[in-house]
């Protein structure tokens, strides 16, 4: 698969435009105060980056040719700049303004776990820095080398690992290589009548490997389960060697590696393969819109859902604000689209439970399984919609929301071409918790907007249901006041999401993981005997700090600098 943009998202022959969306440009100049046609701000030029000499002493430079071959390491600029960030906000606003920080100094890309093992030998005898690197995706600074950092930096990019080795057909067990990309995995599965079900955001341009290493989660994991419900078993090469789980279903062998290795973002080691379940290709798939009348009554639908025997694949609701947007981005409507929506419109105006349109919220529902079993699962939910005042409009809404789903993160990049900053914070709840948590997170957002003396706009929705609870997903945007990159600005809205989500009960994030982004609040969350456990763990593993160092907890002999804190709370991890 070809890299992805070294200053935005996705390949670069896609972008998200305006030109066939007719209400996306009053949206933007109604909400955030965004010009669709004013004068874009694009990235500098590649030829402006300064991009510092390779540090790679012989010996070193030697070792790596010796364990991968002199063509699978590179010192080319351009491939060390796309490896040596992720795609959080403030890695795109960096590049995009020119600022490359702490480049690798060298790429690696093994092809095989031994040659991983001597990669892994190589840097530690050369006292180098690791950093495991999948699909580059990850946004919360989980791939950034610490600014300070003089030893030589190492990017082991683990794509050529990207093969489904084995299925094992009687237990639904799958041996994967950790380099694995979203669609390749899912076409060799396929091709043999099996899915994995992992379908996060960013599943067309993210690795097996990378979801592991931040503990994901995916639209359709309601039915299959989050990453950590998926795998089984792990090998990580580490300093002391590969270690390798076993693929049961239960174990009581103490404390779980296995749990160990998940969401350890780089600080363990190097994972290059997992055995993980899968599941035959369902007879029937099908996605159907359902429409809401607000947001208290569409967060009891998916409390009663989840609390049901439907147990449907897709469970995905947008408050008011985000329902808006979403109608805004619609293509221009045809003869008939325009019939259908005045049809609906004249319909909603006379239903007694919607009241204001405005607060009318747009559900998802994915059902999977055999035509029997997908039509007991509808006609359940179909009850409980009912029961709260909703109503299914369709299949068409589905299967829009199926096809578009991977381009989300391409808006970002056109709000920052004029001038808007748009970012994203997830967490999750008990289900008693998430009313006051949404209200709490709103009020906080609008008010570092008001304090900042902007139009901001933030909208969510609810993207995974469980037992006890579910994950409520928030999207924020505005344009920052005054001159400079705004990051600054961007700080103190984030700072006060992140904040409100700690004091209202719920998690730092729900799938982004830790990196240094969210680290000023992991104390708050897990406590401090919580972060001790952690740097006891990371720093009897890696002593001498060689393992992607700095992020989730610093290690305590090499504290690293905040940069740029913009206000958010000391960390002390």
């Amino acid at each position: 698969m070809a890299q992805m943009k070294w200053w935005g998202w996705g390949d670069d022959d896609v972008v998200f435009t305006h030109e066939d969306k007719p209400e996306f440009g009053p949206f933007l100049e109604r909400e955030i105060d965004v010009h669709v046609d004013a004068p874009s701000e694009r990235p500098v030029a590649f030829a402006a980056l300064d991009v510092p000499d390779p540090a790679v002493d012989a010996e070193l430079a030697g070792a790596l040719e010796a364990a991968v071959g002199a063509a699978q390491v590179s010192t080319d600029p351009r491939d060390r700049v796309v490896h040596a960030r992720g795609k959080c906000l403030r890695d795109l606003v960096r590049h995009r303004h020119g600022d490359v920080g702490r480049v690798p100094d060298v790429v690696v890309r093994p092809g095989s776990e031994a040659e991983v093992e001597a990669v892994m030998h190589a840097v530690l005898e050369a006292d180098a820095v690791v950093i495991p690197f999948g699909g580059g995706t990850n946004i919360a600074g989980s791939l950034e080398a610490p600014a300070g950092e003089e030893r030589t930096i190492v990017s082991v990019d683990m794509t050529r690992l990207d093969r489904v080795l084995e299925i094992d057909e009687l237990s639904g067990l799958a041996r994967v290589q950790a380099g694995a990309f979203g669609p390749a995995l899912e076409g060799q599965l396929n091709a043999r009548g099996w899915t994995f079900g992992h379908f996060p955001d960013s599943f067309t341009h993210s690795t097996l490997g990378g979801w592991i290493a931040t503990r994901s989660s995916g639209m359709q994991s309601d039915k299959y389960g989050d990453i950590a419900d998926l795998t089984r078993a792990v090998h990580v090469v580490t300093p002391a060697g590969t270690l390798a789980t076993r693929p049961v279903p239960h174990t009581s062998t103490g404390p779980s590696v296995r749990e160990m290795v998940l969401g350890s973002e780089g600080r363990l080691g190097i994972i290059t393969e997992a055995t993980v379940h899968v599941h035959r290709l369902p007879e029937r798939r099908t996605i159907l819109g359902y429409l809401l009348p607000d947001w208290p009554r569409a967060l009891e639908a998916m409390r009663a859902i989840a609390e049901s025997d439907a147990a449907p694949s897709v469970t995905r609701v947008s408050d008011g604000s985000e329902t808006r947007f979403s109608f805004a981005t619609r293509k221009a409507p045809t003869a008939l689209d325009k019939l259908k929506s005045k049809g609906l419109q004249a319909f909603l105006d006379r239903k007694s439970s919607f009241g204001d349109l405005d607060q009318m919220c747009l559900a998802f529902i994915g059902y999977e399984g055999s035509k029997a079993h997908v039509a007991t699962q509808r006609k359940l939910v179909g009850k409980i919609v009912s029961a709260h005042g909703g109503l299914c409009i369709g299949s068409s809404p589905g299967e829009l929301y199926d096809q578009k789903k991977f381009d989300t993160p391409y808006i970002r990049d056109y709000l920052l071409d004029r001038g808007a900053l748009a970012d994203v914070s997830e967490t999750a709840a008990p289900w008693s918790v998430l009313p006051a948590l949404y209200d709490n997170v709103i009020a906080a957002a609008n008010g570092a907007f008001a304090d900042l003396g902007v139009r901001g706009y933030i909208m969510c929705h609810l993207s995974h249901s469980y037992h006890s609870g579910a994950c409520l997903y928030f999207t924020f945007a505005f344009r920052p006041a005054g001159v400079g990159d705004g990051i600054d600005q961007y700080d103190r809205v984030k700072s006060a999401i992140q904040q409100t989500f700690i004091d209202s009960g719920a998690t730092l994030s729900h799938h982004h993981a830790v990196g240094v982004e969210h680290a000023p609040w992991l104390e708050q969350d897990i406590s401090a005997p919580g972060v001790a456990m952690l740097r006891a763990l990371f720093d009897g593993v890696d002593p001498g700090a060689n393992l992607n160092p700095g992020k989730i907890v610093a290690p305590a002999e090499r504290p690293v600098a905040a940069d740029g804190d913009g206000g958010r709370p000391a960390s002390h991890a």
